[in-house]
């Protein structure tokens, strides 16, 4: 197969470049453009750490070649907060405790970007659903589902829940 060139444009900027047809896109984004948000966990397309947006709908990086992404649009993790500010979603995680050790982080954050996008009001069990395919070891989920929702909230002009100082990260 060889080497092909390639353009994806990542986080609104275009990127050229000639790759081996079998490099992942995760480590395309990864070691030739130096966007580690996007995780490697099980390379088999079954923990989400690696889920990005490709075109606007999650993709897992680990499964698809770079230049399956030629001529898309690629969004990762570190294309969600804009001008140094966090965005609605990654605030209502920082602020409800949805995160702990970080590795499941980006892949569930790019989920509900999705997610949050196409269901202005989603509930629990929704939530819960759209998050099957990322797992986390050590939230129990409870700060992420509730994160979630808080921003779906904030997103619609209400205003953020208070998180609880008991809620211990979700455990």
């Amino acid at each position: 197969m060889g080497k092909q060139a390639t353009r994806i444009t990542v986080n609104g900027k275009s990127h050229a470049r000639v790759v081996e047809a079998r490099l992942t896109l995760a480590d395309f984004l990864r070691h030739e453009l130096g966007l580690t948000g996007t995780h490697l966990g099980c390379e088999h397309g079954v923990c989400g750490a690696c889920t990005v947006l490709v075109d606007g709908h999650t993709a897992r990086s680990c499964l698809m070649f770079a230049v399956q992404a030629n001529g898309s649009e690629v969004t990762t993790v570190e294309g969600l907060a804009a001008d140094g500010e966090l965005s609605v979603l990654q605030q209502a995680f920082m602020d409800n405790h949805g995160l702990q050790c970080g590795f499941c982080t980006p892949g569930m954050l790019i989920t509900l970007t999705e997610l949050l996008r196409d269901n202005a009001e989603p509930s629990e069990a929704e939530v819960r659903e759209a998050l099957t395919g990322n797992l986390c070891r050590c939230t129990g989920y409870a700060g992420i589902v509730k994160a979630a929702l808080d921003a779906a909230q904030r997103l619609r002009g209400g205003t953020p829940s208070q998180p609880s100082p008991a809620s211990g990260g979700g455990r």
